[in-house]
């Protein structure tokens, strides 16, 4: 199951590895923006924010202050813009309209200040370091992969220890 955007975007950092490309923008239904740097800056802002919203003991894989981040967020989102279309067979919907930066910072916003930030959680997994937005009330992981390594893990200790 896909996570909302701004997780989507905040995952595409690894403890190892930037996957934050054109490729991955296509891949999400994004056009390519002309900066990076301003999709990188927006993971940073997003990813202190939600360490922040979810307590998260990890260690940061990049450091940025909370005013920082706001800042960085806010700055970002005004630059999208919300717009009602209306098609004549169809509901009214609402569409932002800006650069990728602004989008995904503007529904990063709504996550943080709405009803799923207290869904979001970060993956206490062995070596990850992605956020999910829990929807299954068993769902304590961010990939079968990653529950998988959580229960060989605990699994070894408590055998180690024998």
């Amino acid at each position: 199951m896909p996570e909302p955007l701004p997780v989507e975007l905040m995952n595409t950092v690894r403890a190892d590895a930037d996957l934050l490309d054109d490729a991955w923008l296509r891949a999400v239904g994004l056009p390519a923006p002309d900066d990076l740097d301003q999709l990188r800056t927006l993971r940073r802002a997003l990813r202190r924010l939600a360490a922040d919203a979810t307590d998260d003991p990890r260690e940061p894989v990049d450091a940025m202050t909370r005013p920082d981040a706001l800042a960085a967020l806010n700055s970002l989102a005004g630059s999208a813009r919300p717009e009602l279309s209306w098609p004549g067979d169809g509901p009214p919907a609402r569409t932002l309209r800006g650069p990728a930066a602004g989008v995904i910072a503007t529904l990063g916003v709504e996550l943080l200040a709405g009803a799923d930030r207290g869904r979001l959680r970060a993956c206490l997994a062995p070596n990850c370091v992605l956020y999910f937005v829990k929807e299954h009330t068993r769902r304590e992981w961010c990939s079968p992969n990653c529950g998988n390594r959580a229960r060989v893990a605990r699994h070894y200790q408590r055998h180690r220890q024998d």
